[in-house]
């Protein structure tokens, strides 16, 4: 198990948003996480992140008890992130970005071995002839692209992706899935929430559910996709 989460809840006031929620990311798996709008998705990676701390429960990485470690320490240790909507550093170069998380994440060594990190990324995700274009100039495509390589620049063994196909034409989402696929083959491990469906289940080996906050359930995706109450509360299919 490279990443548990362990019977977390995180409430807002009255609203409780995760609520006792436990599953686990397997090291090299690919991970699919559905859920309507509001089932406390972004919530539980910030969890995972520690952008936000629990009310309760814990958070486990690579063996350790993280609940308590900053976003950067557990950037360090190798958990990476995208967010939904790209915010890069728009006056500065594609590659500058990278180095910002080059610089700062799990990569060691010296400042030539981040700038060689660095390069082989930009050429992973397809942005090495947008190399020295302004952030800030990059089609959506581009800036998703983006996204995904400053993450991937931390050297993450753990990468979680927060709806990085939203917005995208077919074509660009049939791009983007393999390269996602090519990072998880590489041995990044992925958790991936996401709304384009038929994304998600190209890549993923499974499916966990959310509904409220609650784990509603979880398995093989073609068993979870099937499952009645799925298709009622995302769907929107009524159970017969």
């Amino acid at each position: 198990m490279l990443i548990g989460v362990e019977n977390v809840t995180k409430r807002f006031g009255a609203l409780t948003v995760v609520d006792d929620l436990s599953f686990h990311l397997g090291e090299g798996e690919a991970l699919g996480v559905l859920g309507p709008n509001g089932a406390g998705k972004t919530t539980v990676f910030n969890l995972i992140t520690g952008a936000l701390t629990p009310d309760s429960g814990k958070v486990h990485f690579a063996g350790e008890d993280v609940t308590a470690a900053s976003p950067h320490q557990r950037c360090h240790r190798g958990i990476g992130r995208t967010h939904q909507i790209p915010h890069p550093f728009e006056q500065m170069s594609v590659f500058e970005n990278l180095l910002v998380g080059g610089a700062f994440g799990k990569t060691s060594g010296t400042e030539h071995a981040a700038y060689d990190r660095c390069g082989e990324v930009l050429e992973r995700t397809g942005l090495l002839a947008k190399a020295n274009a302004p952030a800030g100039s990059l089609t959506l495509l581009e800036r998703k692209r983006l996204e995904l390589a400053r993450a991937l620049a931390t050297n993450p063994r753990a990468l979680l992706l927060d709806e990085i196909a939203g917005g995208l034409t077919d074509h660009e989402c049939h791009s983007l899935v393999e390269t996602i696929q090519a990072i998880n083959a590489s041995g990044v491990s992925i958790i991936w929430i996401e709304h384009v469906v038929h994304a998600l289940l190209k890549t993923v080996s499974r499916l966990v559910v959310i509904n409220f906050g609650k784990l509603l359930t979880e398995g093989e995706p073609e068993e979870v996709m099937a499952d009645p109450r799925v298709r009622e509360v995302y769907m929107g299919i009524p159970a017969q």
